[in-house]
């Protein structure tokens, strides 16, 4: 009796070998721009005056460029009249509601008071990073995990309704009730509103009305076909430049400030570092155990985990000055959460396959697989 040969286990194709080479080691360029842009900033006197200068409103004009640049192809992508899928998931939305709103701010205060309950300044600097969820760099992250870019868009807008809404109340709630309750010390705030609604009119308002419109116009003059397989190529890596750009601008317009402190950098990146982690996991863990798919699962984690930096830092100066401690946590809070969150994107495409056998969402199938990989089909375009 002839024993029968055993069917090959298809292998596997890791998706950081099909991306190109500036999404293989964005995580090199990332860290190659923000030592550029701290050693701009330590070494050219002045430089984050004059850029810090260059404003409209409140807003950094060359940040706001840099996101805006960054934003624009990745909001391209997204597949608008798909929308209603993610709408009327009340799952996703509910789930996405409780980590932003509830969790997310509740556990940034814990961390801040058990790692800087003597440094007060710092402590609230912190505690209002957690409070700025994120509506910018989210797009990014999410895309190169092969999130649910409908799903990613939809979350985002729903957090820039709940960050004008809710953030002054909750700012009031963390800094000053909830630490009397507790016999804690207790800091009084007054956050500008307009800093508020300025952020997210210019950082998700402009780049989602511009990819919307480029969306409809496109398809209507060329069809979906060229649209997705010959224009979006064409755009795609502006994202990664204007992502790039606007980290060295960032720190080179904080470069001095980071490189005088170290001691206090390295105080704060401690809680900073355990909550970016703890709320990816978490969120991830979470969404796959109410059953969402490993594309919207990702959303949701990178959604929940990252922070509007823009906002928080734009707030704590407005509120506590230039050269206050807030303002330097809103700072620190990018130097960590970059590095980190590129990080996590390959944490996302190696766990994918892990966490979630054969969900039809995953970036990638086997290599023997003939069918297309669902991210062809819904739109993603490998740059």
């Amino acid at each position: 009796m002839s024993t029968p040969t055993p069917t090959p286990t298809p292998s596997v194709t890791p998706v950081a070998k099909e991306m190109s080479f500036l999404d293989r080691y964005l995580a090199v360029w990332i860290l190659a721009a923000m030592a550029i842009g701290l050693l701009l900033g330590r070494f050219i006197p002045g430089l984050d005056r004059a850029l810090d200068s260059v404003q409209i409103a409140g807003i950094s004009v060359p940040i706001a460029v840099g996101l805006l640049v960054m934003m624009y192809p990745v909001l391209a992508k997204v597949r608008y009249d798909e929308t209603h899928r993610v709408t009327g998931d009340r799952k996703l939305l509910s789930l996405s509601l409780l980590l932003n709103w509830i969790i997310g701010p509740a556990f940034m205060f814990t961390l801040a008071w058990v790692f800087l309950p003597d440094l007060p300044e710092f402590r609230t600097g912190l505690i209002i990073v957690g409070l700025a969820r994120c509506i910018a760099m989210v797009f990014i992250w999410n895309d190169l995990a092969c999130g649910d870019r409908e799903a990613a868009a939809i979350l985002v807008a729903i957090n820039s309704v709940f960050q004008v809404v809710a953030f002054g109340a909750l700012g009031w709630f963390y800094l000053h009730v909830l630490p009397s309750w507790l016999g804690l010390e207790t800091t009084s705030a007054q956050f500008s509103f307009w800093a508020i609604i300025s952020s997210v009119l210019v950082f998700l308002g402009i780049p989602l009305l511009a990819g919307f419109l480029t969306r409809v116009l496109g398809e209507r003059a060329k069809g979906r076909e060229w649209y997705e397989e010959t224009f979006l190529p064409r755009i795609g890596p502006w994202a990664m430049y204007g992502l790039l750009f606007t980290i060295v601008l960032l720190f080179a317009m904080q470069g001095e400030t980071i490189t005088s402190q170290p001691l206090d950098v390295a105080r704060m990146a401690v809680p900073l570092l355990l909550y970016f982690v703890l709320m990816f996991f978490f969120s991830l863990l979470t969404s796959r155990a109410v059953g969402l798919n490993y594309a919207k699962s990702t959303s949701v984690a990178f959604t929940a985990s990252g922070n509007n930096f823009e906002l928080a830092i734009a707030v704590s100066i407005g509120t506590f000055g230039i050269s206050s401690g807030q303002a330097l946590a809103g700072v620190v809070g990018p130097l960590i959460e970059v590095p980190v969150l590129v990080g996590l994107v390959y944490v996302a495409l190696w766990l994918g396959p892990r966490l979630f056998p054969g969900d039809p969402s995953l970036p990638e199938r086997s290599a023997n697989a003939a069918a297309p990989t669902p991210s062809n089909r819904r739109g993603v375009t490998r740059r």
